[in-house]
């Protein structure tokens, strides 16, 4: 046998059981590379929107916020979640508080579509691998016990050839794990900075809120004061 194989080799010594590892590798790239440009291509900054919508509802233009976050691109994620705490500000802190969490699980989802069958794959992948590699071990002993001479040369080489699936299924696993905890650490840090953004940004609209109706009572009251010493 030679002492180096291709990669073309290789997958043929490993059998039908190759098939479907390859399709598992093809699979856990595909997805790999698609996951990773969807959150790449969606700004998941926080931090910058948060300084601008809290400037703006500091300044007492809650409207004015609620218009620079309409006119975000859809692909700034946080613009949907604050816009929807802005439209329930008059509702009180309950009703934004869910609104924010109902608008944040959706884009949230978004960004983990797909993260299962990462999952999925990493345990699939080497479960395929250690059934080919029993099914090839099962071949090799069976060519052992119709051989007339048994030496250590046929013995070894068809258990090494029959382990050929499980490096295979455990190469796929690995990538497929890396790739999903980096992805989710991803998501987690979105996840935890719009949790963040909105203990900030809930409490200052609730202040403005205060505000502005102190300043309408204290307007009524004038008027009030006005209407009488007209009498």
């Amino acid at each position: 046998m030679n002492d180096e194989w291709s990669l073309l080799e290789l997958f043929h010594l490993g059998g039908v059981f190759m098939w479907p590892l390859l399709a598992f590798s093809v699979a856990t790239i595909a997805l790999a590379i698609e996951r990773t440009a969807y959150l790449l291509y969606h700004n998941m900054n926080v931090s910058t929107m948060k300084k601008e919508v809290l400037s703006r509802i500091s300044a007492g233009d809650r409207e004015g916020a609620a218009d620079w976050l309409r006119a975000q691109p859809r692909r700034n994620t946080a613009a949907t979640i604050f816009l929807a705490i802005l439209a329930n500000a008059r509702h009180g802190e309950n009703r934004m508080e869910k609104a924010a969490e109902a608008e944040a699980q959706e884009r949230i989802r978004r960004c983990e579509n797909g993260f299962n069958y990462l999952t999925a794959l990493a345990s699939l992948s080497p479960l395929t691998g250690f059934l080919g590699t029993v099914s090839g071990m099962i071949g090799a002993f069976k060519s052992i016990a119709s051989a007339t001479e048994v030496n250590a040369q046929l013995v070894a080489g068809g258990i090494y050839e029959a382990l050929i699936t499980t490096v295979f299924g455990l190469c796929i696993a690995i990538v497929a794990l890396v790739a999903y905890n980096i992805l989710v650490q991803r998501v987690d840090r979105f996840a935890g900075d719009i949790v963040q953004a909105s203990s900030e940004i809930i409490p200052a609209l609730l202040d403005a809120e205060q505000i502005g109706e102190t300043t309408e009572d204290e307007s009524a009251a004038r008027f009030a004061e006005a209407a009488g010493a007209a009498d």
